[in-house]
């Protein structure tokens, strides 16, 4: 029996796994690294063990160190989670020579299915269907369009799409490179490209005693760089034979490699309905809450029931109710590629309403730093149909309060309100199609956020007058004479358009310029009325920052000075690192005086567990160049200078 759990991992997976053994009565150990001193997961620990450094290549990726801490911290068992360690054949072996109980399948399960062109060999002999492979040396047009995979990897790491076969030879020395970085093993695959493809997945759940569930399915089409982002249970629009299809095949998948614990067999669902297997993760999947919320299980206690030895408690699972679906709150800037995200998270509130969900890593004064992934928090909603889950799912993300890094919680909401999502019309080209239209760049004239702007400048108006603090503002109680109108000017985050916010004091009260009517002004909200509706406005300032919520959106300002700092310029041509990161690789060749073109990617950088391009800005000469592979860099950083070539005048 277990009674003190280690888990090899951090944040939200971490804290998840910790509430199930506190409901059990099982005692808790965390392992952390000098970035995560004082992480929730930590604080949320009967007993925290130090992996002196940062970076996951010295922490949590150290098998040795981790087992150790175990070790040490008295723990019977260790549960690795998701990421890190969890699918490490030769971690799981360590744990239990050290005579210590794995949570997790079998170390010859996890050795058959870790490379993904052996795990396809195997899955073929037990009859379940597959996409032909495609030798790269003699690829054709006729092939096209391929994808490149990483034999090793996972989360979209050493993934190409290749749609011209001159491209296929550089974006093959990519894939193996980041596929190297990312997992050290370079080895990678190619495979027809499914246009439109749905990814469909399979929870299956297996004891030592021969039995195996299938838990339903899952949706995880909608992904960007090929990682998950929203994803649901159970799987839309799928008819009874083809669910009946893609159980049995992950059931055999699960029994062919004598599986034990939770896994998932993850299918390509091509647009005929012709589904074909891609990979098994011998581990817990970030979007099991679906799974648990539709079947109403613990996924984790029944983990740690398989690991004990238990059976499974039926010959077949419970059945299923409802609908569920998973929105991931990433740190991340949709609107600039994906840009990861860092900095103090303020505030994180999602209201408790039921049939929500929160898992996350994080509370509100916690920091989001550069070394992990940028996901703060997973937030789930469970109804009856699928159509009220998503309605409750979106309104959840909309009435949320995040005040800190940017997030693509808009992108989010927006998603869940697309007309496509709304009618199951999904793959995982979802975001490629619609990500202008769904990250629109407000209109200067825009209501919501001017009237947000005014807002916040009334809050700082009031604050100065009477002092923070809660209740609003009794507008007699402001200055009794006329005056001058008062602006204040703001940059709203992170699309960078700016709002003047302009009123005059009265008697009576502010009166705006813009014709609102001022019904109350406090320092922390504001109620204003226009066109026979009045609307609230919560605001939150930290530094220059201020966070203003209302029922249908929420908006981050950056106080502006009433005058331009003259020094705040960059030389033209200077390429910024856009966050704090790791330089990964150059252009091969690039050397000051080499000659480059308008878009062409010159420096790698990776942050938080993704690969971002630095583009030359435009055509003509690098007359600087001071990234080079390996170093550390922070926001701002200057990687190099493109001089700009003026076109010579035709003759």
């Amino acid at each position: 029996m277990i009674s003190t759990l280690l888990v090899a991992n951090r944040g939200e997976i971490a804290c998840r796994i910790f509430r199930t053994c506190r409901a059990l009565g099982i005692a808790t150990v965390a392992v952390y690294s000098d970035a995560d001193a004082d992480a929730l997961h930590v604080r949320e620990a009967d007993t925290a063990v130090r992996l002196p450094g940062a970076a996951p290549a010295d922490t949590y990726l150290r098998g040795d160190l981790v087992v150790r801490a175990a070790l040490a911290a008295g723990a019977d068992a260790v549960h690795p989670g998701y990421g890190f360690l969890s699918e490490n054949a030769g971690f799981a072996r360590a744990v239990q020579d050290a005579g210590l109980v794995w949570v997790g399948p079998p170390v010859k399960a996890i050795e058959l299915m870790a490379s993904k062109t052996r795990a396809k060999e195997l899955m073929a002999a037990a009859g379940v269907p597959l996409l032909a492979p495609v030798d790269p040396e003699r690829a054709t047009a006729d092939d096209l369009p391929l994808l490149l995979k990483a034999a090793a990897g996972g989360g979209g790491r050493g993934m190409r799409i290749v749609r011209e076969l001159a491209e296929l030879p550089a974006e093959l020395t990519a894939a193996a490179a980041e596929a190297t970085a990312a997992f050290g093993d370079g080895e990678v695959f190619a495979e027809p490209y499914v246009e439109r493809g749905r990814h469909v997945e399979v929870q299956v759940m297996a004891d030592e005693h021969g039995g195996v569930w299938a838990l339903g399915t899952r949706d995880c089409s909608l992904q960007r760089r090929h990682q998950k982002v929203v994803e649901e249970a159970p799987a839309p629009g799928l008819d009874g034979a083809l669910r009946t299809r893609l159980h049995d095949a992950a059931v055999a998948a699960a029994r062919a490699v004598g599986y034990r614990g939770a896994g998932t067999v993850e299918f390509l669902l091509a647009a005929d309905g012709q589904p074909y297997f891609l990979e098994m993760n011998t581990r817990l999947q970030v979007e099991h809450p679906v799974t648990e919320a539709v079947f109403g299980l613990d996924l984790v206690a029944l983990q740690l029931r398989i690991a004990e030895g238990e059976p499974l408690p039926t010959t077949a699972p419970p059945a299923p109710h409802g609908h569920a679906v998973e929105a991931r709150l990433y740190a991340e800037d949709p609107t600039r590629d994906w840009q990861p995200q860092t900095g103090p998270l303020h505030t994180l509130h999602v209201p408790g309403e039921p049939g929500i969900r929160l898992d996350t890593g994080y509370t509100g004064g916690d920091t989001i730093g550069v070394h992990y992934d940028p996901m703060i928090a997973k937030v789930i909603a469970h109804a009856p149909t699928r159509t009220e889950a998503v309605r409750l799912l979106a309104r959840a993300l909309e009435r949320a309060r995040i005040h800190g890094p940017v997030t693509n919680r808009d992108l989010l909401v927006r998603s869940l309100r697309h007309p496509d999502f709304l009618a199951a019309r999904l793959d995982t080209g979802f975001y490629d199609r619609h990500l202008d239209a769904l990250t629109p760049a407000p209109a200067p004239d825009e209501a919501g956020p001017r009237r947000a702007a005014l807002a916040a400048a009334l809050a700082d108006a009031a604050a100065r007058q009477h002092g923070p603090g809660p209740g609003p503002v009794r507008l007699g109680a402001w200055r009794n004479i006329s005056s001058q109108p008062r602006t204040k000017r703001y940059r709203a985050e992170p699309d960078g358009t700016e709002h003047e916010a302009a009123y005059r004091t009265t008697r009576t009260g502010p009166v705006p310029k813009t014709g609102e009517r001022v019904i109350a002004a406090g320092p922390d909200r504001v109620t204003l009325e226009a066109d026979g509706i009045t609307r609230h406005f919560d605001i939150a300032v930290h530094r220059d920052k201020a966070y203003v919520d209302t029922a249908h959106g929420s908006y981050t300002f950056t106080a502006l000075p009433r005058f331009t700092d003259p020094t705040d310029r960059t030389e033209p041509g200077s390429l910024l690192a856009p966050m704090p990161g790791t330089v990964v690789r150059v252009a091969e060749g690039l050397t000051p005086g080499a000659a480059v073109r308008a878009g062409q990617p010159l420096i790698w950088l990776e942050a938080m567990k993704m690969e971002h391009r630095i583009l030359a800005p435009a055509s003509g000469t690098l007359a600087a160049l001071h990234a080079a592979p390996g170093l550390q860099v922070e926001v701002g950083a200057l990687l190099a200078v493109v001089q700009d070539v003026q076109e010579e005048p035709k003759q």
